[in-house]
């Protein structure tokens, strides 16, 4: 019987591409980079800079929003300039990009350039994103595609690191927000080094279902997984951004940071053992799941006070925004959507946009409120996900290699 190619044209990987954990480790440093440093140290900097620096909560907003915004105009360049999720040349320039945004920040006190700066950072998180992933997803075939919920880890990684690092600096006796950035960017630039040489997905041939037009019908699911993932990216990033902060407002000065740590730690397995599940239960149950877990996570620390339930808030919250992600990912790859990586970027992107703006009225009397909107905006993308289950097609066309057209149609799935 003709060999079946793992699916929406996954190549192997080769010799020339080292070993499947070599992939995973390279991908995994360069998410840490881009995600867990570039995008989320900002957490917990975000209460030193308005207590050393007199930055305001709805400065704190902007700067967000400067990031997200960012993050967008990143995610559009990879759907409409598809080669560059191919180009090693975006991979390192965005790595250099994000250790450079982390060590200016303390250089200048002018709104105008942190937000700049912010923006920029936010260009560089999202072209990471899509090149890594798309890298791991490509180069892990079928046997290793496990292997790429540790790739996604890299994003916990970064945040436990990142986190730990100003956990030290709060510490010291001559703390300061401007130590934290640059300890910030010392940490990415190390974790680039460990990325640098990742290499992206490869030009890949046409599969047969593209040249011949007889792509799978998938629209209504990648439709409703477009809006939760939007939606998820409303809710997620307002606890994304002011997690820590809210922590700190009722709690030990500790517990802020240290429960900015346990997210990244609750992460970085997340993934992998949202994967191993996914074995055995479908993706789009579990994408349910972790987005009604996510928001019962998000509105704790709004409804209790305390060590025991920040804690809860910060596993639950770490152990499903990534895993939400690479979910959701997966999905889009199973469907075989074109661009879908980058197009649910996109969507996760204008959803973090608006974010931080849909709750700056309510920060003025703390964080509190803001986190519960976000919750029920989560709850909101699980409701989205309950209607991707309809009729899910748990069994899309297969995807076989160009060299097997002769028996495309003994191979085909239905």
């Amino acid at each position: 019987m003709t060999e079946v190619s793992s699916p929406a044209g996954v190549r192997p990987v080769t010799a020339a591409d080292g070993s499947p954990w070599r992939v995973v480790v390279q991908g995994a440093a360069a998410l840490a980079v881009g995600m867990g440093v570039g995008r989320f140290a900002y957490t917990p900097i975000l209460p030193l800079m308005e207590h050393q620096a007199g930055m305001s909560a709805s400065m704190g907003s902007d700067l967000a929003t400067a990031n997200y915004a960012g993050y967008l105009a990143g995610a559009l360049l990879g759907i409409f300039i598809p080669g560059i999720a191919r180009s090693r040349l975006a991979l390192r320039a965005s790595l250099l990009l994000i250790v450079a945004t982390l060590a200016l920040m303390p250089v200048t006190e002018i709104p105008g350039l942190w937000l700049a700066l912010r923006l920029i950072a936010g260009v560089a998180s999202a072209l990471l994103f899509v090149i890594s992933s798309s890298a791991m997803l490509a180069r892990l075939h079928r046997g290793a595609q496990h292997l790429v919920g540790w790739g996604f880890g890299g994003v916990g990684l970064g945040i436990a690191l990142s986190g730990v690092l100003v956990l030290a600096v709060q510490s010291a006796s001559a703390s300061s927000w401007r130590t934290a950035w640059w300890s910030s960017a010392v940490l990415a630039a190390a974790l680039s080094a460990a990325g640098w040489a990742l290499r992206p997905e490869p030009p890949g041939e046409a599969t047969v279902l593209q040249r011949h037009g007889d792509l799978p019908r998938t629209h209504r699911w990648f439709a409703a997984l477009l809006a939760s993932y939007s939606l998820e990216g409303v809710g997620y990033i307002i606890a994304g951004t002011f997690l820590v902060a809210a922590i700190s407002q009722n709690s030990p000065g500790w517990l802020g940071g240290g429960s900015w740590v346990v997210v990244g730690l609750a992460a970085l397995p997340a993934s992998a053992m949202w994967a191993y599940l996914a074995q055995r239960r479908p993706r789009s149950t579990l994408l349910l799941c972790a987005l009604a877990l996510q928001a019962a996570g998000i509105a704790l620390p709004s409804l209790a006070g305390g060590i025991a339930p920040a804690l809860v808030s910060a596993v639950l919250f770490g152990n499903t925004f990534v895993a939400i992600s690479s979910t959701a990912v997966a999905i889009g790859t199973h469907l075989q959507f074109p661009r879908s990586v980058a197009i649910l970027t996109a969507g996760y992107s204008v959803g973090q946009i608006l974010g931080p703006l849909a709750v700056k009225p309510l920060l003025g009397s703390g964080y509190h409120g803001a986190l519960l909107v976000g919750a029920f905006i989560v709850l909101a993308a699980a409701v989205a996900a309950a209607a991707l289950r309809i009729r899910f097609p748990h069994r899309v066309g297969a995807m076989v290699e160009p060299s097997r057209t002769a028996s495309f149609r003994e191979t085909r799935e239905s």
